[in-house]
């Protein structure tokens, strides 16, 4: 499942609490990254048709599989509880259709103000810049109206694409790391790591 990055941070009770409070209040991501909305029951049967495609499921290694309506219920339901927690965030974008194109997904660790960013796109946008363009909006929401101060994220050895991604957002490579699958087997990835201050120094957007 999820870790949380190697780096270790303390949140303040001042800081954690704000950053659990803007987990629960968000609402999606509004005009960005195709109008991303906060998960509920109602996407149920978009998200099953985006995730039974592999060129969308197969790189993500903790979706719930295999995929069926019931199992992606639990994971929309895990994803609502984990909201009303403060400690995460799943959104999905649509088409003009209405149909699901994307989703992301925020997992957030207040005590330690940090995050991790994980998603994918359907795969008729996933040539076209979309998923670079959205990963940079979900982590630019993330470090600035969440509040988080440190990300960390994985991808598959084999997922070079997902690799090239994340390089060129500017995260750190660090070595190597476990992740585990939902049914306890291991996934050897690639690991980043990335600081909202360097983020912001990338963004041409220094603060104090």
């Amino acid at each position: 499942m999820s870790a949380p990055p190697l780096t270790v941070l303390t949140a303040s009770p001042q800081e954690e609490a704000a950053i659990r409070a803007a987990v629960r209040e968000a609402r999606g991501l509004g005009a960005l990254s195709g109008g991303r909305v906060c998960a509920n029951l109602s996407h149920v049967d978009g998200a099953l048709a985006l995730l039974a495609d592999p060129k969308v499921s197969d790189p993500v290694y903790d979706l719930p599989r295999p995929f069926t309506r019931e199992n992606v219920t639990v994971w929309i339901e895990a994803a609502m509880a984990r909201q009303a927690r403060g400690e995460g965030i799943l959104t999905f974008s649509t088409d003009e259709a209405g149909d699901i194109v994307g989703y992301g997904d925020l997992i957030v660790w207040p005590d330690r103000a940090s995050g991790e960013i994980g998603g994918a796109m359907r795969a008729d946008r996933q040539s076209a810049g979309q998923g670079a363009r959205g990963f940079a909006e979900m982590a630019d929401w993330a470090f600035e109206v969440i509040g988080i101060r440190l990300m960390g994220l994985t991808a598959a050895l084999d997922n070079v694409r997902s690799q090239r991604m994340i390089d060129g957002a500017g995260f750190q490579r660090m070595g190597e790391r476990d992740s585990v699958r939902p049914d306890g087997t291991v996934r050897r990835s690639v690991y980043w790591e990335l600081t909202r201050e360097a983020w912001r120094q990338m963004r041409g957007n220094p603060r104090a």
